[in-house]
């Protein structure tokens, strides 16, 4: 069974409330109405006036609200590591850090899957997860277990993943082509734009084959995918010993050059793709909600974001609708759903 912790009571409003109270408004109105501490440590739900939705609010000192869903997020995460290929990004999360009277800078990892482009049988999703810093011990830690590709951007501190053994690292297209562009969008830049040329022509080979089946998408690249990257390298490394060794083009070229296993990796495995955008995708929606919520309250408030990011996220990923899903997972889990069935209470569970 998934149940509140011991002592812990669940209050249930009898009257529909306006959701447009923030939780300062709620906890006044626990106050004003039933006469209670809103820091009691009760659980205290509420439904809109429609009665299509409904909003709890779990008070432990911190304000965290998150934690029934908990149990699904980390269920979400197995699912998902138990795939052959994921993607992996990470971005920013401000934290209020009271003792210093500022914010922090907390960073949600992002883990997701998508195999739609090649057929695979397996449905999309993305789990985040909250940690206090980016070092290279927070996806270890997280994709403890995971066997397969990661395809990833230029971070270095994936490249501990890979050293394990059993992960596999695919570089992104995407942020190479990115670092030529901004060269040749200044002014004349041959070089440059020779390369964006040359990987253009990659991304036309993939516009042409999409939807094609894993074999098929290797077979079309072996023919006229790998004769682009065979020729790229040493032109490359040419042009690299051309130039002077301090300047933007020389990084950029050190930057594709030093990945070029990575990068080379979607040859041989239709599975993968070009670049790293689905996950970029992914962390987008946590960017404009940064901009709504400013920052989380706390480290916990950080964590109980990713939480409900996570399962939201997937709700879209799969055209499942989102306030109509947590309300029936919230009340389920209030009422006592089997731990051994948290398999329901996923997104893609509720595709119509």
């Amino acid at each position: 069974m998934i149940a509140p912790p011991s002592g812990v009571r669940v209050l249930v409003a009898t009257k529909p409330i306006d959701f447009r109270k923030g939780a300062n408004g709620l906890a006044a109105l626990i106050k004003d109405e039933m006469r209670a501490d809103p820091f009691s440590g009760a659980i205290y739900v509420f439904r809109a006036k429609r009665a299509d939705r409904i909003k709890l609010l779990y008070w432990d000192g911190t304000g965290r609200a998150a934690w029934l869903l908990q149990p699904v997020h980390r269920r979400l995460l197995d699912r998902l590591k138990a795939s052959s290929k994921l993607f992996a990004d990470e971005t920013t999360a401000p934290v209020l850090d009271p003792g210093r009277g500022r914010t922090k800078t907390g960073q949600l990892w992002a883990y997701a899957r998508e195999d739609r482009p090649w057929g695979g049988p397996e449905p999309p999703g993305v789990v985040y997860v909250y940690a206090p810093d980016r070092k290279a011990e927070r996806p270890l830690a997280h994709l403890q277990g995971f066997r397969g590709v990661l395809q990833v951007d230029g971070y270095a501190g994936y490249r501990a993943l890979a050293e394990r053994g059993d992960v596999q690292l695919a570089f992104c297209w995407s942020h190479v082509r990115r670092r030529f562009y901004e060269l040749a969008a200044a002014g004349p830049a041959p070089i440059a734009s020779e390369a964006l040329t040359r990987i253009g022509a990659l991304y036309a080979v993939e516009t042409d084959m999409r939807g094609r089946s894993a074999e098929a998408r290797r077979a079309i690249r072996q023919e006229r995918s790998r004769p682009v990257i065979d020729a790229m390298e040493p032109w490359l490394r040419a042009r690299l010993d051309t130039i002077s060794q301090k300047g933007k083009l020389a990084e950029a070229i050190r930057y594709a050059l030093s990945r070029w296993e990575g990068l080379a990796r979607f040859l041989d495995d239709g599975r993968i793709e070009l670049d790293s955008n689905t996950v970029e995708r992914a962390i987008r929606p946590i960017a404009l909600n940064r901009k709504n919520a400013l920052f989380a309250g706390s480290d916990g408030g950080g964590r109980h974001w990713a939480v409900l990011a996570s399962l939201v996220e997937t709700c879209k990923l799969n055209a499942v609708e989102p306030q109509g899903y947590l309300a029936d997972v919230l009340t389920r889990l209030v009422n006592h759903h089997p731990n051994s069935r948290i398999d329901d209470l996923l997104p893609w569970a509720y595709v119509a």
